[in-house]
């Protein structure tokens, strides 16, 4: 076929046509807004470039936490100094039944625990240097409160032996002990969670590295893309991606923008046409004049939005961080409180040994590992049914959704063009028939319809009928010559008259004619996933509304959301989508998103919870908080079902870790020493490790069901 394919597939397009994003709209008031604040960066890189950032500092400070050093490299190198120290150090004073001293041993298990409060401890003590700079003392703070009393108590107490030959319990067991949970709790959740992928990085990737620039001779000189300038002439080969925002000069091709706009099909262009940089070419090869570059294109205007994303701290409340906060305080004041009182009716190392033995118990040590053992078996569940959370916090944050906003294109649909349907109009030829006249006229076009035609009949087992000559009609569709008769399949436009068949909402119809008599129709059309309409109504269940956001047009966008029975926004550009997440959060709504395009990325990394179906682009992953490995809607139902769940789980575990520290630090303040009651230092140690046995073991309940 020597004719292009741009006339002969004209009544193929004139339906799904293509909203392209006006990128000429700069987002500069994005810029502004996208100002880094304070707190949220990576302190433990200071020489980190704002505008690069992991998207998991996004999820605001307590995030941070895991960016101190390899908690599995430290708690390893930790861990051999650690159990010498429990085995040479009593538990509270009581000599457990695998434990040996020898002279001066006290003396070497305290160079020894110096050594690991200074490694271990690290990026403890750097993670409450960070809460207590934003005024909001957690976690960090509470574990390196209480490594820090029992250190240093301790120290005291080996020096006291020496010096006055006096015998003071000291807490060397409680310190190592806590240091080491702390830190395999730390591990077990950053080997659940994982890192965050770059966004900017993989966006980068998709635009060339180098152009062909057409120069005044016709001569072609390679340049690299960052040195384009806004009026070059630049040459596109076939199935090369776009170096630049630019308008066809000449040549026709196919380009495939679906990485970029979500639309579904390669779009037929030819001069005149705008083209966007980071998008594909087809198979012709086309002249273009670059309109666009720098931060005025449009990879680097969805760039931009990403970066204002990733630096919007999260709304997760973060349920371990604020329990942990209360302790902390509590812990003070309480120690402070039995401090005095003590000092007052007994004397002053009564009183340092009931403060000192109040901020010890107030060690989270069940605390610390409630949520990551819920985050690790969570994790695990979510794996097993091709779902990987990259952020804990969006599991919170899922539980209490109000919106979800799903992209159309590859997500509830298929994002490959199908016969919808096949119907004769004459009562003369069979649907057999009519499927074959259409292959075999279709047989020589690499038209994605056109294909979809032919995949239709081969998988009915129908051969498709020889042709002896196929034409293009331009603007119209296709004629050929079979069995001495003549066919055209056209649009009902070209055809100038209506036929009596029900068009799927969205879908394009072509008519098949045979000596002018319209004998059958095709509707082609993106198809709905089979479980799309389960995740609606799982959706509902949950009091979560779906609403679609697609960059399709009004027709096909309409048709998808009438299927489902939801809200739909359609002609989206990314910035439309960045607006209509932003709008609703905003609002005070808890938002999640669901896209698997570039045009996606930006809202998926503004959005509460992002999810990425696996089958999308790398930009997009990078940018979500969960991803969907099969790309399979039902599975968002799964991931809403294990965010409710393990939030639960989550709950429970907080009031089995921290209920214990709630009750114990009273009564080892004292405050029950009036009627005979003081907490023997075992009875609180088998406390602690009562309420970290059950943390582990309703971790491990946690199910999905099926």
């Amino acid at each position: 076929m020597a004719k292009s394919e741009k006339d002969h597939h004209h009544h193929h397009d004139e339906q799904a046509d293509h909203s392209k994003m006006d990128h000429s709209k700069h987002v500069g008031h994005v810029y502004h807004e996208a100002q880094v604040k304070e707190g949220i960066q990576d302190h433990s890189n200071p020489s980190q470039n704002h505008e690069h950032h992991d998207h998991s500092d996004h999820s605001g400070h307590d995030h941070d936490h895991h960016h101190h050093g390899n908690f599995k490299e430290i708690f390893l190198k930790s861990l051999p100094v650690g159990i010498i120290i429990l085995l040479l150090s009593p538990m509270m004073d009581i000599r457990l039944p695998f434990q040996f001293t020898f002279p001066y041993s006290d003396i070497v298990v305290a160079g020894l625990a110096t050594i690991l409060l200074v490694y271990g401890g690290k990026p403890f003590f750097q993670g409450a240097i960070e809460e207590f700079r934003q005024k909001a003392p957690g976690m960090m703070a509470l574990i390196s409160l209480g490594l820090s009393v029992s250190y240093l108590y301790s120290i005291y107490a080996v020096l006291a032996r020496y010096v006055t030959g006096e015998h003071i319990m000291d807490f060397f067991f409680e310190f190592a002990s806590l240091l080491l949970i702390m830190l395999l709790g730390h591990w077990i959740e950053m080997k659940a969670v994982g890192e965050a992928g770059d966004a900017q990085k993989s966006l980068a990737e998709l635009v060339p590295k180098d152009a062909h620039v057409v120069l005044e001779d016709d001569a072609i000189e390679t340049r690299p893309v960052n040195e384009l300038k806004v009026g070059d002439l630049v040459r596109v080969q076939a199935g090369e991606n776009v170096p630049a925002d630019g308008i066809i000069k000449r040549g026709t091709s196919r380009i495939n923008e679906a990485l970029l706009t979500g639309e579904s099909k390669p779009i037929e262009k030819g001069a005149g046409d705008k083209v966007i940089g980071g998008s594909t070419n087809g198979a012709g090869i086309l002249y273009l004049e670059v309109q666009e570059t720098g931060d005025q294109s449009f990879i680097s205007q969805v760039q931009t939005l990403i970066s204002q994303a990733q630096d919007q701290p999260s709304r997760a409340e973060n349920l371990a961080q604020k329990v942990a906060g209360w302790l902390f305080y509590i812990a003070i004041a309480v120690a402070f409180i039995a401090f005095v009182v003590w000092l007052y009716i007994a004397d002053i190392q009564t009183a340092i040994l009931f403060t000192v033995t109040t901020l010890v118990i107030a060690c989270p040590h069940a605390l610390g590992l409630a949520i990551p053992l819920v985050i690790a078996r969570s994790t695990s569940l979510g794996a097993s049914r091709g779902l990987l959370v990259k952020d804990r916090e969006a599991l919170e944050l899922a539980s209490k959704a109000d919106v979800m906003i799903l992209d159309k294109t590859g997500t509830l649909t298929t994002g490959e063009f199908k016969v919808l349907n096949m119907e004769t109009l004459d009562g003369q030829h069979t649907e057999a028939e009519i499927a074959a006249l259409m292959a075999g006229i279709e047989g020589g076009s690499s038209h994605p319809i056109a294909q979809s035609i032919v995949q239709y009949a081969e998988k009915q087992g129908i051969q498709p009928v020889h042709f002896d000559s196929i034409d293009v009609v331009s603007g119209a569709g296709i004629e050929g010559n079979a069995n001495g008769r003549k066919y055209e399949l056209i649009s009902q436009k070209a055809l100038g008259r209506d036929v009596a068949v029900d068009v799927p909402k969205g879908a394009t119809l072509s008519i098949l004619v045979e000596d002018g008599n319209p004998i059958g129709t095709v509707a082609l059309g993106d198809e709905l996933k089979e479980t799309s309409r389960t995740l609606i109504q799982a959706l509902k269940h949950y009091n979560i509304k779906p609403i679609m956001a697609t960059g399709d047009n009004e027709t096909a966008a309409q048709g998808v959301a009438e299927k489902l029975g939801i809200e739909y926004r359609a002609n989206q550009s990314p910035q439309d989508k960045y607006d209509l997440v932003e709008s609703l959060k905003n609002n005070g709504q808890t938002v999640i998103m669901v896209g698997d395009g570039v045009n996606d990325a930006p809202s998926l990394a503004i959005a509460d919870v992002g999810i990425a179906v696996g089958a999308g682009t790398q930009v997009a992953i990078d940018s979500a908080d969960v991803i969907l490995t099969q790309s399979d809607p039902g599975d968002i139902e799964s991931f809403i079902e294990l965010a409710n769940k393990t939030t639960g789980k989550m709950k429970q575990n907080l009031v089995w870790g921290a209920g214990y520290n709630f009750i114990a630090i009273p009564i080892a303040a004292g405050g029950l020493a009036f009627i005979g009651i003081t907490l023997v230092p075992a009875v609180g140690a088998v406390l602690m490790s009562v309420s970290t046995v059950i943390v582990a073991i309703n971790a491990m309940t946690l199910k999905l069901k099926n």
